[in-house]
Protein backbone atom coordinates (compact mmCIF):
# COMPACT_ATOMS: atom_id res chain seq x y z
CA UNK A 1 0.00 0.00 0.00
CA UNK A 2 1.28 3.43 -0.91
CA UNK A 3 1.22 5.95 1.94
CA UNK A 4 0.74 9.64 1.19
CA UNK A 5 3.95 11.40 2.28
CA UNK A 6 1.84 14.31 3.47
CA UNK A 7 0.31 12.14 6.25
CA UNK A 8 2.30 11.87 9.43
CA UNK A 9 3.68 8.56 10.72
CA UNK A 10 0.96 8.14 13.43
CA UNK A 11 -1.89 8.30 10.92
CA UNK A 12 -0.11 5.87 8.65
CA UNK A 13 0.41 3.42 11.55
CA UNK A 14 -3.26 3.61 12.61
CA UNK A 15 -4.42 3.09 9.04
CA UNK A 16 -2.25 -0.03 8.75
CA UNK A 17 -3.69 -1.58 11.95
CA UNK A 18 -7.38 -1.05 11.00
CA UNK A 19 -9.59 -3.78 9.66
CA UNK A 20 -11.06 -3.67 6.21
CA UNK A 21 -14.41 -2.35 7.43
CA UNK A 22 -12.72 0.26 9.60
CA UNK A 23 -10.62 1.40 6.67
CA UNK A 24 -13.75 1.64 4.50
CA UNK A 25 -15.60 3.62 7.17
CA UNK A 26 -12.62 5.93 7.71
CA UNK A 27 -12.28 6.62 4.00
CA UNK A 28 -16.03 7.23 3.71
CA UNK A 29 -15.89 9.71 6.57
CA UNK A 30 -12.99 11.59 4.97
CA UNK A 31 -14.79 11.58 1.65
CA UNK A 32 -17.90 13.04 3.24
CA UNK A 33 -15.91 15.76 4.93
CA UNK A 34 -14.21 16.66 1.67
CA UNK A 35 -17.49 16.64 -0.26
CA UNK A 36 -19.27 18.75 2.32
CA UNK A 37 -16.37 21.20 2.51
CA UNK A 38 -15.50 21.60 -1.16
CA UNK A 39 -18.25 20.25 -3.37
CA UNK A 40 -21.60 20.48 -1.62
CA UNK A 41 -21.46 24.19 -1.12
CA UNK A 42 -24.37 26.59 -0.78
CA UNK A 43 -26.16 27.54 -3.93
CA UNK A 44 -24.90 31.17 -3.84
CA UNK A 45 -21.72 33.17 -4.40
CA UNK A 46 -21.40 34.91 -1.05
CA UNK A 47 -18.01 33.41 -0.22
CA UNK A 48 -16.79 34.10 -3.75
CA UNK A 49 -17.90 37.71 -3.47
CA UNK A 50 -15.97 38.06 -0.23
CA UNK A 51 -12.83 36.42 -1.66
CA UNK A 52 -12.83 38.52 -4.84
CA UNK A 53 -14.04 41.70 -3.04
CA UNK A 54 -16.97 42.09 -5.45
CA UNK A 55 -19.18 45.11 -4.85
CA UNK A 56 -22.95 44.86 -5.00
CA UNK A 57 -23.46 47.53 -7.68
CA UNK A 58 -20.89 48.92 -10.12
CA UNK A 59 -21.99 50.89 -13.16
CA UNK A 60 -20.35 50.65 -16.54
CA UNK A 61 -18.19 53.66 -17.56
CA UNK A 62 -20.12 56.43 -19.25
CA UNK A 63 -17.60 56.51 -22.12
CA UNK A 64 -18.86 53.05 -23.14
CA UNK A 65 -22.14 54.46 -24.42
CA UNK A 66 -20.81 57.75 -25.80
CA UNK A 67 -21.54 58.23 -29.51
CA UNK A 68 -18.63 58.18 -31.87
CA UNK A 69 -17.74 61.30 -33.82
CA UNK A 70 -19.52 61.68 -37.10
CA UNK A 71 -16.24 62.60 -38.82
CA UNK A 72 -13.36 60.13 -38.75
CA UNK A 73 -10.45 61.95 -37.14
CA UNK A 74 -8.01 60.01 -39.31
CA UNK A 75 -9.27 61.95 -42.34
CA UNK A 76 -8.87 65.37 -40.73
CA UNK A 77 -5.09 65.62 -41.44
CA UNK A 78 -5.67 64.76 -45.12
CA UNK A 79 -8.40 67.37 -45.35
CA UNK A 80 -6.19 69.95 -43.62
CA UNK A 81 -3.30 69.24 -46.01
CA UNK A 82 -5.52 69.58 -49.08
CA UNK A 83 -7.06 72.83 -47.88
CA UNK A 84 -3.64 74.15 -46.81
CA UNK A 85 -2.12 73.48 -50.24
CA UNK A 86 -5.00 75.19 -52.01
CA UNK A 87 -4.82 78.13 -49.59
CA UNK A 88 -1.08 78.44 -50.32
CA UNK A 89 -1.72 78.46 -54.08
CA UNK A 90 -4.39 81.11 -53.60
CA UNK A 91 -1.97 83.22 -51.55
CA UNK A 92 0.69 82.90 -54.28
CA UNK A 93 -1.75 84.00 -56.97
CA UNK A 94 -2.77 86.98 -54.84
CA UNK A 95 0.92 87.85 -54.41
CA UNK A 96 1.44 87.68 -58.19
CA UNK A 97 -1.57 89.93 -58.77
CA UNK A 98 -0.33 92.49 -56.27
CA UNK A 99 3.24 92.36 -57.70
CA UNK A 100 1.88 93.07 -61.18
CA UNK A 101 -0.09 96.03 -59.84
CA UNK A 102 2.98 97.42 -58.03
CA UNK A 103 5.21 96.97 -61.10
CA UNK A 104 2.68 98.87 -63.28
CA UNK A 105 2.88 101.94 -61.05
CA UNK A 106 6.69 101.85 -60.54
CA UNK A 107 9.05 104.32 -62.20
CA UNK A 108 11.53 102.84 -64.75
CA UNK A 109 14.64 103.51 -62.66
CA UNK A 110 13.21 101.25 -59.90
CA UNK A 111 12.54 98.28 -62.18
CA UNK A 112 14.41 95.05 -61.58
CA UNK A 113 16.78 94.18 -64.45
CA UNK A 114 16.20 91.24 -66.78
CA UNK A 115 18.35 88.19 -66.15
CA UNK A 116 20.16 85.82 -68.44
CA UNK A 117 19.62 82.21 -67.35
CA UNK A 118 23.18 81.01 -66.78
CA UNK A 119 23.74 77.24 -66.94
CA UNK A 120 27.04 76.53 -65.22
CA UNK A 121 28.72 73.23 -66.12
CA UNK A 122 30.70 72.72 -62.93
CA UNK A 123 31.25 68.95 -63.36
CA UNK A 124 33.65 67.63 -65.94
CA UNK A 125 31.30 64.85 -67.05
CA UNK A 126 28.63 67.45 -67.91
CA UNK A 127 31.21 69.57 -69.70
CA UNK A 128 32.48 66.72 -71.92
CA UNK A 129 28.92 65.75 -72.89
CA UNK A 130 28.28 69.37 -73.86
CA UNK A 131 31.50 69.47 -75.88
CA UNK A 132 30.64 66.23 -77.74
CA UNK A 133 27.20 67.63 -78.63
CA UNK A 134 28.39 71.13 -79.48
CA UNK A 135 31.50 70.08 -81.40
CA UNK A 136 31.25 66.42 -82.48
CA UNK A 137 34.68 65.41 -83.73
CA UNK A 138 37.30 62.75 -83.12
CA UNK A 139 39.13 64.62 -80.34
CA UNK A 140 36.05 65.47 -78.31
CA UNK A 141 34.76 61.88 -78.64
CA UNK A 142 38.08 60.36 -77.49
CA UNK A 143 38.50 62.85 -74.66
CA UNK A 144 34.87 62.52 -73.57
CA UNK A 145 34.96 58.71 -73.61
CA UNK A 146 38.20 58.72 -71.63
CA UNK A 147 36.78 61.08 -69.01
CA UNK A 148 33.60 59.03 -68.67
CA UNK A 149 35.63 55.81 -68.29
CA UNK A 150 37.86 57.46 -65.68
CA UNK A 151 34.78 58.71 -63.83
CA UNK A 152 33.33 55.19 -63.74
CA UNK A 153 36.62 53.74 -62.48
CA UNK A 154 36.89 56.43 -59.80
CA UNK A 155 33.28 55.86 -58.70
CA UNK A 156 33.72 52.08 -58.40
CA UNK A 157 37.03 52.51 -56.57
CA UNK A 158 35.49 55.00 -54.17
CA UNK A 159 32.56 52.65 -53.56
CA UNK A 160 34.90 49.73 -52.83
CA UNK A 161 37.15 51.60 -50.42
CA UNK A 162 34.20 53.25 -48.69
CA UNK A 163 32.63 49.84 -48.16
CA UNK A 164 35.91 48.38 -46.94
CA UNK A 165 36.25 51.23 -44.46
CA UNK A 166 32.70 50.73 -43.17
CA UNK A 167 33.27 46.98 -42.73
CA UNK A 168 36.56 47.53 -40.87
CA UNK A 169 35.01 50.14 -38.59
CA UNK A 170 32.03 47.84 -37.90
CA UNK A 171 34.28 44.93 -36.95
CA UNK A 172 36.31 47.15 -34.65
CA UNK A 173 33.08 48.43 -33.11
CA UNK A 174 31.99 44.84 -32.46
CA UNK A 175 35.30 44.13 -30.69
CA UNK A 176 34.94 47.32 -28.64
CA UNK A 177 31.39 46.41 -27.60
CA UNK A 178 32.48 42.88 -26.66
CA UNK A 179 35.24 44.21 -24.43
CA UNK A 180 32.85 46.75 -22.93
CA UNK A 181 30.27 44.11 -22.06
CA UNK A 182 32.94 41.88 -20.54
CA UNK A 183 34.19 44.76 -18.39
CA UNK A 184 30.63 45.67 -17.40
CA UNK A 185 30.18 42.16 -15.98
CA UNK A 186 32.67 43.02 -13.24
CA UNK A 187 30.89 46.33 -12.60
CA UNK A 188 27.49 44.68 -12.34
CA UNK A 189 28.96 42.00 -10.11
CA UNK A 190 30.37 44.71 -7.85
CA UNK A 191 26.97 46.37 -7.64
CA UNK A 192 25.23 43.06 -6.95
CA UNK A 193 27.70 42.03 -4.27
CA UNK A 194 27.44 45.49 -2.72
CA UNK A 195 23.67 45.16 -2.40
CA UNK A 196 24.03 41.72 -0.84
CA UNK A 197 26.60 43.10 1.57
CA UNK A 198 24.19 45.90 2.54
CA UNK A 199 21.50 43.33 3.32
CA UNK A 200 23.89 41.17 5.33
CA UNK A 201 25.09 44.21 7.25
CA UNK A 202 21.53 45.30 8.03
CA UNK A 203 20.58 41.79 9.09
CA UNK A 204 23.61 41.55 11.38
CA UNK A 205 23.00 44.97 12.93
CA UNK A 206 19.25 44.69 13.56
CA UNK A 207 19.38 41.08 14.66
CA UNK A 208 21.90 42.16 17.34
CA UNK A 209 19.67 45.11 18.29
CA UNK A 210 16.57 42.92 18.56
CA UNK A 211 18.42 40.22 20.47
CA UNK A 212 18.91 42.29 23.63
CA UNK A 213 15.18 42.96 23.92
CA UNK A 214 14.50 39.24 23.67
CA UNK A 215 17.11 37.98 26.17
CA UNK A 216 17.51 40.74 28.80
CA UNK A 217 14.49 40.73 31.10
CA UNK A 218 15.62 43.76 33.07
CA UNK A 219 16.32 46.13 30.11
CA UNK A 220 13.27 47.73 28.54
CA UNK A 221 14.73 51.13 27.89
CA UNK A 222 13.87 52.33 24.42
CA UNK A 223 16.86 53.94 22.74
CA UNK A 224 16.48 57.13 20.80
CA UNK A 225 15.63 55.34 17.60
CA UNK A 226 14.65 58.38 15.56
CA UNK A 227 17.94 60.14 16.17
CA UNK A 228 19.93 56.98 15.57
CA UNK A 229 18.09 55.96 12.41
CA UNK A 230 18.28 59.42 10.88
CA UNK A 231 21.99 59.64 11.63
CA UNK A 232 22.53 56.33 9.85
CA UNK A 233 20.61 57.39 6.75
CA UNK A 234 21.71 61.01 6.64
CA UNK A 235 24.35 60.31 4.00
CA UNK A 236 21.65 59.66 1.41
CA UNK A 237 20.37 63.22 1.62
CA UNK A 238 23.09 65.12 3.45
CA UNK A 239 24.34 68.32 1.98
CA UNK A 240 21.43 68.60 -0.43
CA UNK A 241 20.20 71.93 0.87
CA UNK A 242 23.69 73.36 0.98
CA UNK A 243 24.27 72.18 -2.57
CA UNK A 244 21.02 73.80 -3.70
CA UNK A 245 21.93 77.02 -1.91
CA UNK A 246 25.40 77.09 -3.42
CA UNK A 247 23.94 76.26 -6.83
CA UNK A 248 21.39 79.09 -6.54
CA UNK A 249 24.09 81.51 -5.42
CA UNK A 250 26.26 80.47 -8.35
CA UNK A 251 23.37 81.04 -10.77
CA UNK A 252 22.76 84.50 -9.30
CA UNK A 253 26.43 85.40 -9.64
CA UNK A 254 26.55 84.03 -13.18
CA UNK A 255 23.42 85.96 -14.14
CA UNK A 256 24.80 89.18 -12.66
CA UNK A 257 28.13 88.80 -14.46
CA UNK A 258 26.34 88.00 -17.71
CA UNK A 259 24.16 91.10 -17.41
CA UNK A 260 27.17 93.29 -16.66
CA UNK A 261 29.01 91.73 -19.60
CA UNK A 262 26.09 92.45 -21.95
CA UNK A 263 25.89 96.08 -20.76
CA UNK A 264 29.67 96.52 -21.08
CA UNK A 265 29.83 95.00 -24.56
CA UNK A 266 26.82 97.08 -25.64
CA UNK A 267 28.53 100.25 -24.43
CA UNK A 268 31.73 99.24 -26.22
CA UNK A 269 29.76 98.56 -29.41
CA UNK A 270 28.14 102.00 -29.33
CA UNK A 271 31.51 103.56 -28.67
CA UNK A 272 33.04 101.75 -31.65
CA UNK A 273 30.15 102.85 -33.84
CA UNK A 274 30.64 106.45 -32.73
CA UNK A 275 34.34 106.30 -33.58
CA UNK A 276 33.54 104.64 -36.92
CA UNK A 277 31.14 107.44 -37.72
CA UNK A 278 33.85 110.01 -36.98
CA UNK A 279 36.34 108.17 -39.20
CA UNK A 280 33.77 107.89 -42.00
CA UNK A 281 33.02 111.59 -41.76
CA UNK A 282 36.72 112.41 -42.00
CA UNK A 283 37.07 110.24 -45.10
CA UNK A 284 33.98 111.89 -46.60
CA UNK A 285 35.43 115.36 -46.12
CA UNK A 286 38.72 114.34 -47.72
CA UNK A 287 36.84 112.95 -50.73
CA UNK A 288 34.87 116.19 -51.03
CA UNK A 289 38.10 118.18 -50.95
CA UNK A 290 39.49 116.05 -53.77
CA UNK A 291 36.34 116.68 -55.82
CA UNK A 292 36.59 120.42 -55.21
CA UNK A 293 40.20 120.43 -56.44
CA UNK A 294 39.22 118.47 -59.53
CA UNK A 295 36.37 120.88 -60.26
CA UNK A 296 38.74 123.86 -60.01
CA UNK A 297 41.14 122.37 -62.58
CA UNK A 298 38.41 121.21 -64.97
CA UNK A 299 38.19 122.58 -68.48
CA UNK A 300 37.08 121.88 -72.04
CA UNK A 301 40.29 120.02 -72.86
CA UNK A 302 39.95 117.50 -70.04
CA UNK A 303 36.15 117.33 -70.04
CA UNK A 304 35.90 113.65 -71.00
CA UNK A 305 38.37 112.53 -68.34
CA UNK A 306 36.76 114.81 -65.75
CA UNK A 307 33.36 113.24 -66.41
CA UNK A 308 34.66 109.72 -65.75
CA UNK A 309 36.59 110.74 -62.65
CA UNK A 310 33.77 112.81 -61.19
CA UNK A 311 31.20 110.11 -61.93
CA UNK A 312 33.22 107.54 -59.94
CA UNK A 313 34.03 109.96 -57.13
CA UNK A 314 30.42 111.12 -56.77
CA UNK A 315 29.37 107.46 -56.77
CA UNK A 316 31.67 106.74 -53.80
CA UNK A 317 29.74 109.39 -51.79
CA UNK A 318 26.32 107.84 -52.51
CA UNK A 319 24.12 107.63 -49.40
CA UNK A 320 25.91 110.46 -47.56
CA UNK A 321 23.87 113.19 -45.95
CA UNK A 322 23.38 116.25 -48.21
CA UNK A 323 25.16 114.58 -51.15
CA UNK A 324 22.65 115.84 -53.77
CA UNK A 325 23.12 119.49 -52.79
CA UNK A 326 26.90 119.03 -52.86
CA UNK A 327 26.74 117.50 -56.36
CA UNK A 328 24.60 120.37 -57.65
CA UNK A 329 27.00 122.96 -56.24
CA UNK A 330 30.14 121.33 -57.66
CA UNK A 331 28.67 120.58 -61.07
CA UNK A 332 27.58 124.21 -61.33
CA UNK A 333 31.23 125.26 -60.72
CA UNK A 334 32.59 123.15 -63.61
CA UNK A 335 34.48 125.15 -66.27
CA UNK A 336 32.36 123.88 -69.16
CA UNK A 337 30.99 126.23 -71.75
CA UNK A 338 27.79 124.36 -72.59
CA UNK A 339 25.25 124.65 -69.71
CA UNK A 340 23.07 121.89 -71.18
CA UNK A 341 26.01 119.49 -70.88
CA UNK A 342 26.27 120.34 -67.17
CA UNK A 343 22.55 119.77 -66.72
CA UNK A 344 22.70 116.41 -68.52
CA UNK A 345 25.68 115.30 -66.43
CA UNK A 346 23.91 116.38 -63.22
CA UNK A 347 20.75 114.47 -64.13
CA UNK A 348 22.81 111.38 -64.89
CA UNK A 349 24.48 111.47 -61.46
CA UNK A 350 21.23 112.12 -59.58
CA UNK A 351 19.40 109.40 -61.53
CA UNK A 352 22.16 106.98 -60.61
CA UNK A 353 21.66 107.83 -56.92
CA UNK A 354 17.94 107.05 -57.22
CA UNK A 355 18.32 103.85 -59.25
CA UNK A 356 17.88 100.69 -57.12
CA UNK A 357 19.72 98.21 -59.35
CA UNK A 358 22.58 98.03 -61.83
CA UNK A 359 23.50 95.79 -64.72
CA UNK A 360 25.73 92.82 -64.22
CA UNK A 361 29.05 92.42 -66.00
CA UNK A 362 28.26 90.78 -69.40
CA UNK A 363 31.38 88.63 -69.12
CA UNK A 364 29.80 86.92 -66.11
CA UNK A 365 26.04 87.24 -66.38
CA UNK A 366 25.44 87.68 -70.08
CA UNK A 367 23.84 90.63 -71.84
CA UNK A 368 20.61 90.50 -69.82
CA UNK A 369 18.58 88.66 -72.46
CA UNK A 370 16.25 86.19 -70.68
CA UNK A 371 17.57 83.18 -72.61
CA UNK A 372 19.88 80.34 -71.52
CA UNK A 373 23.61 81.04 -71.55
CA UNK A 374 26.14 78.24 -71.01
CA UNK A 375 29.45 78.59 -69.21
CA UNK A 376 31.84 76.19 -67.56
CA UNK A 377 33.77 76.67 -64.33
CA UNK A 378 35.07 73.18 -63.59
CA UNK A 379 36.61 72.25 -60.27
CA UNK A 380 37.40 68.61 -60.99
CA UNK A 381 40.59 66.61 -61.44
CA UNK A 382 39.07 64.94 -64.52
CA UNK A 383 39.23 68.28 -66.34
CA UNK A 384 43.02 67.88 -66.58
CA UNK A 385 42.52 64.42 -68.11
CA UNK A 386 40.21 65.96 -70.71
CA UNK A 387 42.77 68.64 -71.55
CA UNK A 388 45.50 65.99 -71.99
CA UNK A 389 43.34 63.85 -74.30
CA UNK A 390 42.40 66.91 -76.36
CA UNK A 391 46.10 67.75 -76.89
CA UNK A 392 48.29 64.70 -76.20
CA UNK A 393 51.27 66.43 -77.78
CA UNK A 394 51.58 68.75 -74.76
CA UNK A 395 53.57 66.90 -72.06
CA UNK A 396 52.65 69.47 -69.44
CA UNK A 397 48.97 68.48 -69.72
CA UNK A 398 50.02 64.89 -69.00
CA UNK A 399 52.15 65.84 -66.00
CA UNK A 400 49.45 68.15 -64.73
CA UNK A 401 46.87 65.35 -64.90
CA UNK A 402 49.05 62.81 -63.09
CA UNK A 403 50.10 65.37 -60.49
CA UNK A 404 46.59 66.63 -59.71
CA UNK A 405 45.07 63.12 -59.85
CA UNK A 406 47.81 61.73 -57.60
CA UNK A 407 47.29 64.46 -55.04
CA UNK A 408 43.51 63.96 -55.21
CA UNK A 409 43.80 60.20 -54.74
CA UNK A 410 46.31 60.57 -51.91
CA UNK A 411 44.14 63.18 -50.23
CA UNK A 412 41.05 61.02 -50.48
CA UNK A 413 42.89 57.92 -49.28
CA UNK A 414 44.42 59.81 -46.37
CA UNK A 415 41.03 61.25 -45.44
CA UNK A 416 39.44 57.80 -45.65
CA UNK A 417 42.09 56.23 -43.41
CA UNK A 418 41.97 59.19 -41.04
CA UNK A 419 38.18 59.04 -40.76
CA UNK A 420 38.27 55.29 -40.13
CA UNK A 421 40.89 55.59 -37.40
CA UNK A 422 39.08 58.58 -35.91
CA UNK A 423 35.77 56.70 -35.77
CA UNK A 424 37.37 53.68 -34.12
CA UNK A 425 39.22 55.81 -31.58
CA UNK A 426 36.08 57.76 -30.79
CA UNK A 427 34.18 54.51 -30.25
CA UNK A 428 36.98 53.23 -28.00
CA UNK A 429 36.99 56.42 -25.93
CA UNK A 430 33.20 56.36 -25.75
CA UNK A 431 33.31 52.78 -24.51
CA UNK A 432 35.94 53.67 -21.91
CA UNK A 433 33.86 56.66 -20.83
CA UNK A 434 30.78 54.44 -20.52
CA UNK A 435 32.71 51.92 -18.44
CA UNK A 436 34.08 54.65 -16.20
CA UNK A 437 30.59 56.10 -15.79
CA UNK A 438 29.16 52.72 -14.82
CA UNK A 439 31.94 52.26 -12.27
CA UNK A 440 31.18 55.66 -10.77
CA UNK A 441 27.48 54.86 -10.71
CA UNK A 442 28.02 51.78 -8.53
CA UNK A 443 28.32 53.88 -5.37
CA UNK A 444 25.27 55.91 -6.42
CA UNK A 445 23.27 52.74 -7.04
CA UNK A 446 24.31 51.30 -3.68
CA UNK A 447 23.32 54.50 -1.86
CA UNK A 448 20.02 54.48 -3.70
CA UNK A 449 19.45 50.86 -2.72
CA UNK A 450 20.35 51.52 0.93
CA UNK A 451 18.07 54.56 1.10
CA UNK A 452 15.09 52.66 -0.34
CA UNK A 453 15.77 49.70 1.92
CA UNK A 454 15.80 51.97 4.95
CA UNK A 455 12.53 53.62 3.90
CA UNK A 456 10.90 50.20 3.44
CA UNK A 457 11.86 48.75 6.84
CA UNK A 458 11.75 51.91 8.92
CA UNK A 459 8.00 51.66 9.73
CA UNK A 460 8.47 48.02 10.74
CA UNK A 461 11.38 48.81 13.04
CA UNK A 462 9.50 51.72 14.56
CA UNK A 463 6.56 49.41 15.19
CA UNK A 464 8.85 46.87 16.86
CA UNK A 465 10.33 49.45 19.23
CA UNK A 466 6.85 50.81 19.91
CA UNK A 467 5.71 47.35 20.98
CA UNK A 468 8.82 46.95 23.11
CA UNK A 469 8.16 50.29 24.77
CA UNK A 470 4.51 49.43 25.48
CA UNK A 471 5.49 46.29 27.41
CA UNK A 472 2.30 44.50 26.31
CA UNK A 473 4.03 41.95 24.11
CA UNK A 474 5.54 38.70 25.29
CA UNK A 475 9.01 37.56 24.31
CA UNK A 476 7.51 35.10 21.81
CA UNK A 477 5.45 37.80 20.14
CA UNK A 478 8.43 40.17 20.03
CA UNK A 479 10.48 37.37 18.52
CA UNK A 480 7.84 36.87 15.82
CA UNK A 481 7.89 40.60 15.07
CA UNK A 482 11.69 40.63 14.93
CA UNK A 483 11.70 37.62 12.58
CA UNK A 484 9.20 39.36 10.27
CA UNK A 485 11.33 42.49 10.19
CA UNK A 486 14.44 40.47 9.39
CA UNK A 487 12.52 38.56 6.71
CA UNK A 488 11.46 41.88 5.18
CA UNK A 489 15.07 43.09 5.22
CA UNK A 490 16.22 39.96 3.44
CA UNK A 491 13.41 39.49 0.92
CA UNK A 492 11.51 42.79 0.76
CA UNK A 493 11.82 45.65 -1.72
CA UNK A 494 13.90 47.02 -3.27
CA UNK A 495 15.04 43.68 -4.62
CA UNK A 496 18.66 42.88 -5.31
CA UNK A 497 17.98 41.53 -8.77
CA UNK A 498 16.21 44.68 -9.93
Amino acid sequence: MNINPLNDAENARQFRNQTASQKKKSLSTKEGVLVNSNIKEENNLNSTRDSFIISDTVEMPSELYRNRNAVDKKLLPLSAIALGVMASITAVTWFVKRSAKIAKELTPEKWLPTLTRNVNLSEETSQVVYQMLQSPNRKTFIAGTGVLALSAMAFMGKTFFDGYKDIWVKRKEADIQKNLQENLVAVETQSFSGKMQIIRSMLSKYSADFEKYLTDDNEKILQNFEKKFRAETSFTSGGKNSQNNSSNMGNIILGTLTTLGIIGLGFLSFRNLSKSKIHLQDGLERAKDTIRELVKTSGEESKKMDKNNLEHMFGSLEGSEGIEDFVRQEVEKLNWKNPDEKKEFLNKILTRFKTSTTKVNPNIGGDGTPKPAFNSFVNDYKAFFYNWLIDTSNPQFKQLFFGITGITAASYGGKLVGDAIKEVQVKKINAETELELQKRLVSTELRNFKSKKDSAIRPLIEEFYKQVDSGKRSKEELKTLAENVLFEIKNGPPYVYS
